[in-house]
């Protein structure tokens, strides 16, 4: 399942298929890491409705409580942000004027911000406003936002053009994290009229504002008309549609009913490769997929973290062994036909920050029932694991459960509904979890939050004081190859603790129309539609 991050569901990898993800068709093989694009790049004539198949619904349309991984697709259309990523990955201002100041020994961070933006509802974007968002992801009780931008102890609109934050200590991954949701500024005329249902109706600064939406069906944008680069938006209006199986996003790309479809599963590549009226894109991702391991989460996300008394919490074996007893290459191949890169850590190998020194054990099942058996828990020991409902998450679940069995576990699968099993996980209502995360430029986006102790979306409950340090020196450290190293001795850490086991890095493919043009597909795996549009000859 992906969070938002996040997430993203085992379809997701499902979207990995295709070996080698050739073929004429259009197909362009990207590499997440720094691989970016269009899809055809031809002209596009202004005018027309896009309609966007998604692989989940999206939760709350709020940057500062959201989680996932599509409602970031739905946002990178409404809602911009200071920074943004370009087709290399490299970060770029976006609602900033310029890249941010820093001084003071990195205690000090200055932005400028450009000026005469409007928000979608002709309000006026400037420091004060941004220094609302800002605040309100920082210290609104159930933002998601809050490990994100932790290091910031105070933001002050300088005048009306620049924003100054203050910090405890230089915090490398602070651009990153402003590069995606916790960089998205919102309205302060609708915080103040809708408050915490800001998501009801949201406004930002965006090339679409928000029309509508009927939650598990459909979600509709429209041009808007305040946006500053008005001129480069073609489309009329932009509708997601939310098809959760994969087969009815492509059956529904196929028919024409809609235009792009997002994740595809693994079977359904080689009839979209054959249609000459469609195109396919791929890219890698920088997160990754996995199972989350309830340790400490008793009372709920955020609050006082207490054992949960199941034998998986208790034991570190048992957690070990669990981990071993799954062949990583072996779900690959029968999962997903071999197409996405097993791994057992937080970082992707397209990752800049990646250590191709860092080792997955093999399967060792001799090594997992020794662990079982030291563990002193009778066999078969008891595990639930929370899954999604679609098919390909299911033969995954099935997967797993099949390995570990042999290693002395009975996994007994629950298969969610999405929104709901991310509404149990931060209630911490499982055992565990089967989850990902759709990745982020700088690696302190992919580990802090989830395994350090004040991480905002650390559903696991874990805690461990040794990797809270290891992930503040990775903070507080600009080297690169430093911090390269910090990461990778703190992936060694989560694998000898597991509270969280990696599986695999995903692949997204897109189908699109071969009348689309202009869509954005970087190696972040977001869509971006602000230019794209349909071919003149179309």
């Amino acid at each position: 399942m992906s969070r938002i991050v996040i997430w993203a569901t085992a379809a997701v990898a499902a979207a990995l298929i295709a070996a080698g993800c050739g073929g004429e068709s259009t197909t362009d093989t990207g590499s997440g890491g720094g691989g970016g694009g269009t899809a055809n790049q031809g002209p596009a004539k202004a005018g027309g409705t896009m309609t966007v198949a998604l692989a989940e619904d999206p939760d709350l349309l709020d940057p500062t409580l959201a989680r996932t991984f599509v409602g970031r697709i739905v946002f990178a259309n409404l809602c911009e942000k200071l920074y943004d990523v370009n087709d290399k990955l490299a970060i770029v201002p976006q609602l900033a004027a310029s890249m941010p100041k820093i001084t003071n020994g990195g205690k000090t961070v200055t932005i400028d911000i450009r000026q005469g933006l409007k928000f979608n509802d002709g309000t006026t974007l400037d420091a004060k406003a941004v220094k609302t968002s800002l605040d309100r992801h920082r210290e609104l009780k159930a933002s998601s936002r809050a490990s994100e931008l932790e290091p910031v102890k105070s933001v002050r609109a300088v005048d009306s053009d620049t924003v100054e934050l203050r910090l405890d200590g230089p915090y490398a991954p602070l651009t990153a994290q402003l590069a995606d949701r916790s960089g998205m500024v919102m309205s302060p005329k609708q915080l103040d009229k809708l408050g915490e249902k800001f998501s009801s109706s949201p406004v930002c600064v965006g090339p679409f504002q928000y029309v509508s939406r009927k939650e598990g069906d459909q979600i509709v944008l429209k041009k808007a008309p305040d946006y500053y680069d008005a001129s480069k938006v073609k489309l009329d209006r932009l509708v997601f549609r939310i098809f959760e199986e994969g087969s009815a996003r492509s059956a529904n790309l196929r028919s024409g009913d809609v235009n792009v479809a997002e994740r595809l599963d693994p079977t359904d590549l080689a009839a979209i490769r054959a249609d000459s009226n469609l195109q396919l894109v791929d890219r890698t991702s920088l997160g990754y997929q996995g199972i989350t391991i309830n340790v400490g989460n008793k009372n709920g996300l955020g609050e006082k973290y207490e054992n949960v008394g199941t034998p998986l919490a208790e034991h570190k074996e048992l957690r070990q062994a669990l981990g071993l007893a799954l062949d990583r290459d072996a779900i690959s191949k029968i999962v997903f036909q071999g197409n996405v890169v097993p791994g057992c850590g937080p970082l992707s190998p397209v990752s800049p920050y990646y250590d191709k020194g860092f080792k997955c054990p093999a399967r060792d099942l001799a090594k997992a029932k020794q662990l079982v058996q030291q563990s002193g828990v009778p066999t078969p020991v008891p595990v639930r694991l929370m899954l999604n409902t679609d098919a390909v998450t299911l033969r995954l679940g099935q997967t797993i459960q099949a390995m570990a069995k042999e290693a002395g576990f009975n996994v007994q699968l629950q298969p969610t509904e999405f929104t709901s099993a991310l509404d149990k996980g931060d209630a911490g209502d499982f055992d565990t979890f089967q989850l990902g995360w759709s990745g982020r430029i700088d690696p302190d986006g992919n580990i802090q939050q989830f395994v350090g102790s004040t991480g905002s979306q650390n559903d696991s409950g874990y805690t461990n004081d040794a990797l809270d340090k290891v992930l503040d020196q990775g903070r507080g450290e600009l080297d690169k190859a430093k911090r390269t190293q910090i990461y990778s001795q703190a992936s060694q850490m989560i694998m000898d603790e597991s509270p969280l086991i990696y599986l695999y890095h995903d692949k997204y493919f897109t189908g699109m129309g071969k009348n689309v043009t202009g869509v954005q597909f970087f190696g972040d795996g977001l869509l971006r539609f602000k230019e794209a549009g349909f071919t003149t000859g179309s």
